[in-house]
């Protein structure tokens, strides 16, 4: 008798799943909807749980953008999945000048992938001059830009003028590195 009842519940358990497989086919925008409620509960609970000096505190704090964020990514977490579950679907993006039914272009992917990881490990000992400016020069040459001489220039001037606005213009303290002792 055990074994009877337990291929029924196996019998269950698969067509649970068959079901919600079924219903997830065609709905992958449910995931988006999943990672973006995901993302604007992590800048709330951050946002809520800041600590802000008194000073700090006003009307505009440093807490206002990150609510405001966490608030617009659950409204749209929220609105995206509602319109999914109705039957909404995303449009082809027939206008464009692109193949559809071209595979992905998954170097690109990894190379910047790649670069954003570089970046996040070497801000804190290069700084962000220098890790700023791999980041752009990275990212430049991962789109497919091959103006070798040109391109670090670029990012080395990009990387110091966002420094100079965030740290010195808007008191965004940024990493600084070796730098700071010429700059």
């Amino acid at each position: 008798m055990t074994d009877h009842h337990t291929d029924a519940t196996a019998g269950t358990t698969e067509a649970t799943r068959g079901g919600i497989r079924a219903f997830l086919r065609g709905r992958s925008e449910l995931g988006v909807c999943a990672l973006l409620l995901a993302i604007g509960v992590l800048v709330l609970t951050d946002a809520l749980t800041m600590d802000t000096d008194f000073a700090q505190r006003g009307p505009v704090g440093p807490r206002t953008v990150p609510i405001v964020v966490g608030v617009a990514l659950l409204v749209v977490a929220v609105l995206l999945a509602v319109d999914v579950l109705r039957g909404g679907k995303g449009e082809a993006e027939g206008g464009e000048d692109i193949d559809l039914s071209a595979p992905g272009d998954w170097r690109t992917v990894l190379l910047l992938s790649g670069v954003f990881l570089a970046n996040a490990i070497l801000i804190e000992p290069l700084g962000f001059p220098i890790s700023g400016a791999l980041l752009f020069w990275g990212s430049a040459y991962a789109l497919g830009s091959r103006a070798f001489h040109r391109d670090p220039l670029i990012a080395a001037v990009l990387s110091t003028l966002t420094f100079f606005v965030f740290d010195r213009l808007l008191a965004v303290p940024l990493p600084g590195g070796p730098l700071m002792e010429v700059l």
